[in-house]
C-alpha cells in the first residue's frame, strides 16, 4: 500500500457507498438485525400513532366534555409511551450490540489479512498508520454501524410515515410540504460528499500523526540520547495541529449542513402552519386535524433534521471503511499457491539455489543477487561470508519466502519453494536472527513462540540447551517475567539466548543463523556455541557472520561479493588461496593482535 498514491485519489466522488462493504458482516448476524429492525419499526409505529390519538381527543373528547373518554385516551397514551420506551431501548441494545460485533469482525480479517501480507507492504507502509486504521477508523465504523444507523434508520422511517400521514391528513398541506423536500435532500447529498472528503483527511492526518508518535515510542532512548526530545514534540505538534485543522474543516463543514437543512425543514413547518390556521378559520379543517397535520409535520421536519446530522456521521464513516477496505484490498505477492506441492516426508533439509537473480521491489533496478548458485546437503553446516551489502541476509529472506527472485529457482528437498505451501515452508525452518525480536510478553512465551503446544519442560529443557536458563531463573518471577515491550528489560545477550531457545524448540531441519552470537560477550559466545553446535547435529545450517572466528568448523565457506559467489572452500583453503576471504581474515585477527588460523577447519 503507498499512501500517497491512495491519496492522490478523488477521494469525494462517493459518500457512505464504502460502508456497504459491512453487508457480509451484518448477514453474519441476522437474528441480531431481525431483533433490531423489529424494535425499530415498533418504535416508529408508536410514535408515528400517537398524533392519531391526539386528533382524536382534541376533536371528539373536549367537544363532547366526556371525561371518561379523555381518560381512556390518556391511558392509552401511556401504553404507546411505555411501547415506545421499550421499543426505543431494545432497539438500542441491539442495534449497538450489532455494531460492536460488526467492527470486532472486522478488526479480526483486517489483522488477520495485514499479517499474511508480504514484506514488500510494510517496505511501503508505516505500522503506526496501520495500527490507526485498526483502532480510529474502526472505532468510527462502530459508531456509525451502531449509533448512526439506527438513528438514519429510524428517523427515515419515521420521516416517509410522517409524510405518508400527511398526505392522508391533508392532500392540500402535504402537497407544499413535498416541495421542500427536494431542496433539502439535495442539500444533504452536496454537503455529505464535502463532508465525507474533509473527514478523509482529518484521518489521514491523525493517522500520520499516531505513526510518527509509534516511531518515535518505540526509540525513545535514541531520542532522549541525542536531546530530540523537543524537536520530537515539535514535529508532532505540527501533525496534531495538522489533523486538529483538517477536523476543523470537516466539523464546519457538517456544521453547515445541519444549519441549513434544519432551517429548510423548519421554516417549511412554519410556512404550513399558517396556511392551516387559515384553513382551520375558514371551517375548511378541525382543529383536531391540524395538529395531528402538525404533530406528522414535526416528526418529519426533526427526523430529516436528525438525518443531517447523521448523514454528516455516515460519511465520516464511509471514508473510514474505504481506508479499511484498502488494506483489505492489499493483495500479498507471496502466496501459497491454489495447488500446493507437497514437500517431501520426511524433511532432510537439502538446499540449492539455481541462477538465482533478486532485486528488492523498492528498488527494481539495483540486482542484490545476480546469478546466484550453491547447494547445502542434508546435516551441513555451510558458512556464507563476506562484506555490508554483499547479500548475505537476502538468501534468508528468500529462503523464508519473504520475496521470490526474479530469476532462478530455489528449491528444498528438491521442491520449488514458490510452488510449495507458506506453511509447510517455513515449518520446515527455524532462524536466528541478528535483530531478534522479543514480544511484550513472558520469557515462555517468547520462548514457546512458534511452538504454542510447548509444555513448560519443553520450554526449560530448550532455555538450558541454549544457556539461557541460568539468568532467568534470576528473574522476579522466572520463566513467567514479562520481557517487556521489545524486550527492553533484558540485556542484548539474553534476548540472543531467548531466540537461540526458541529456535531450539522448534526442532525444524533447516536451521539459520544470522550472527546468532554477536550480542554475546566471550564467555557467553563460547556456552552458546556449544549449544549451537548441539542443535546444528544432524540439520543443514546456513550461517551468515562477519566475525569469522564463529565459521571456522563449518563444512564449507562461502564467500560472496555484490550478489556472487567469488570462492568457495575450507577456511584452510581459502585462507591458502589468498583472495577475498583470506585478506577479510587478515584484518579480522590482525586488528585483534592474533595469529591467523590456518589449520582451523582441517
Amino acid at each position: 500500500m503507498s499512501r500517497q498514491a491512495n491519496r492522490t485519489e478523488e477521494p469525494g466522488r462517493k459518500s457512505v457507498k464504502p460502508l456497504l462493504g459491512l453487508l457480509p458482516y451484518l448477514k453474519r448476524y441476522r437474528t441480531l438485525v431481525a431483533a433490531a429492525l423489529f424494535f425499530l419499526a415498533l418504535a416508529a409505529v408508536a410514535t408515528l400513532a400517537l398524533p392519531l390519538a391526539v386528533r382524536r381527543m382534541v376533536d371528539h373528547g373536549f367537544s363532547e366534555a366526556d371525561s371518561g373518554f379523555i381518560n381512556n385516551y390518556f391511558l392509552m397514551l401511556m401504553v404507546i409511551a411505555g411501547v415506545l420506551a421499550l421499543a426505543s431501548a431494545m432497539r438500542y441494545y441491539f442495534v449497538m450490540l450489532l455494531g460492536e460485533r460488526v467492527v470486532t469482525d472486522l478488526r479480526n480479517d483486517v489483522f488477520a489479512h495485514i499479517t499474511a501480507l508480504s514484506p514488500e507492504f510494510y517496505d511501503k507502509s508505516q505500522s503506526g498508520e496501520i495500527v490507526s486504521r485498526l483502532t480510529n477508523d474502526a472505532a468510527q465504523i462502530r459508531s456509525a454501524a451502531g449509533s448512526a444507523a439506527s438513528v438514519a434508520l429510524r428517523n427515515t422511517i419515521l420521516c416517509l410515515g410522517a409524510i405518508v400521514m400527511m398526505v392522508y391528513t391533508s392532500p392540500k398541506l402535504s402537497g407544499m410540504v413535498l416541495v421542500a423536500i427536494p431542496f433539502i435532500v439535495f442539500s444533504l447529498v452536496a454537503f455529505g460528499r464535502s463532508v465525507r472528503r474533509r473527514s478523509r483527511q482529518a484521518q489521514d492526518a491523525l493517522a500520520d500523526a499516531a505513526a510518527f508518535a509509534g516511531e518515535t515510542i518505540g526509540a525513545i532512548r535514541t531520542v532522549q540520547a541525542f536531546n530530540g526530545e523537543r524537536a520530537a514534540n515539535t514535529r508532532y505538534a505540527t501533525a496534531v495541529e495538522k489533523a486538529y485543522d483538517a477536523a476543523r474543516s470537516a466539523v464546519g463543514a457538517r456544521a453547515l449542513l445541519t444549519g441549513v437543512a434544519i432551517s429548510l425543514v423548519f421554516g417549511s413547518v412554519v410556512a404550513i402552519l399558517w396556511f392551516g390556521a387559515q384553513s382551520v378559520l375558514s371551517g375548511d379543517m378541525s382543529a383536531g386535524t391540524l395538529g395531528q397535520f402538525v404533530l406528522y409535520s414535526v416528526i418529519a421536519a426533526s427526523g430529516l433534521g436528525q438525518l443531517s446530522e447523521v448523514w454528516g456521521e455516515l460519511s465520516q464513516a464511509g471514508g473510514a471503511a474505504e481506508r479499511l477496505s484498502e488494506l483489505l484490498a492489499e493483495q500479498s505477492n507471496i502466496a501459497t499457491p491454489a495447488a500446493p506441492q507437497t514437500m517431501p516426508v520426511p524433511a532432510r533439509g537439502a538446499v540449492e539455489f539455481d541462477a538465482v537473480t533478486f532485486a528488492y521491489p523498492a528498488a527494481p533496478g539495483r540486482d542484490i543477487l545476480n546469478g546466484l548458485s550453491f547447494t547445502a546437503r542434508p546435516g551441513e553446516t555451510v558458512a556464507v561470508v563476506g562484506p555490508s551489502g554483499a547479500g548475505k541476509s537476502t538468501l534468508f529472506s528468500l529462503l523464508l519466502r519473504y520475496y521470490d527472485p526474479s530469476g532462478g529457482a530455489i528449491r528444498i528437498d528438491g521442491t520449488d519453494i514458490r510452488s510449495a505451501s507458506l506453511e509447510d515452508l517455513r515449518a520446515r525452518i527455524a532462524i536466528v536472527p541478528q535483530d531478534v525480536t522479543i514480544f511484550a510478553a513472558s520469557i515462555h512465551d517468547n520462548i514457546a513462540f512458534g511452538c504454542p503446544q510447548a509444555t513448560p519442560e519443553m520450554v526449560k529443557a530448550a532455555a538450558v540447551a541454549a544457556q539461557a536458563d541460568e539468568f532467568i531463573g534470576k528473574l522476579d518471577r522466572g520463566y513467567e517475567t514479562l520481557a517487556g515491550e521489545r524486550g527492553v528489560t533484558l540485556s542484548g545477550g539474553q534476548r540472543q539466548r531467548i531466540a537461540i531457545a526458541r529456535a531450539i524448540l522448534r526442532d525444524a531441519p533447516l536451521l539459520l543463523l544470522d550472527e546468532a552470537t554477536s550480542a554475546l560477550d566471550a564467555e557467553n559466545e563460547t556456552l552458546v556455541q556449544q549449544a549451537l553446535e548441539g542443535l546444528m547435529r544432524n540439520r543443514t545450517t546456513l550461517v551468515i557472520a562477519h566475525r569469522l572466528a564463529t565459521v571456522l568448523k563449518a563444512d564449507r565457506i562461502l564467500v560472496m561479493d555484490e550478489g556472487r559467489l567469488v570462492e568457495e572452500g575450507t577456511h584452510a583453503s581459502l585462507i591458502r588461496t589468498n583472495g577475498l576471504y583470506a585478506r577479510l581474515a587478515r584484518l579480522q585477527f590482525d586488528a585483534g593482535n592474533a595469529e591467523l588460523p590456518q589449520d582451523a577447519a582441517q
